[in-house]
């Protein structure tokens, strides 16, 4: 059986919140034929598959040169504007069109 509670995750947990995880801690895990227990080898498999997508995901640190104007409309975006600014950038250099426009 599934239970679904929401938690409010920016308010301090209450003390029914804090026995109900605690209570969900204690149980044990239950193995069946839809989600079996997994061997050494899947499970190493997984980490192996986790370590590439994390090295994939990683971001570079570079330096680039940007007008003065571009600059002061991505910083109007607000916090986390630089990974906005990564985004529009990947999304660009993925269409060969607009790259041909450019060059």
């Amino acid at each position: 059986m599934i239970v679904r509670k929401d938690i409010d995750l920016s308010a301090p947990l209450n003390r029914k919140q804090k026995k109900m995880l605690t209570d969900a801690s204690e149980k044990p895990i239950i193995y069946d034929e839809d989600a079996p227990e997994l061997s050494t080898k899947q499970l190493k498999e997984f980490k192996r598959i986790s370590d590439i997508n994390r090295s994939e995901r990683r971001k570079q640190t570079v330096t680039i040169r940007i007008s003065s104007k571009a600059l002061k409309k991505a910083r109007s975006l607000g916090k986390g504007y630089t990974s906005v600014l990564s985004r529009i950038l990947e999304n660009a250099l993925n269409d060969n069109d607009l790259i041909k426009r450019y060059l």
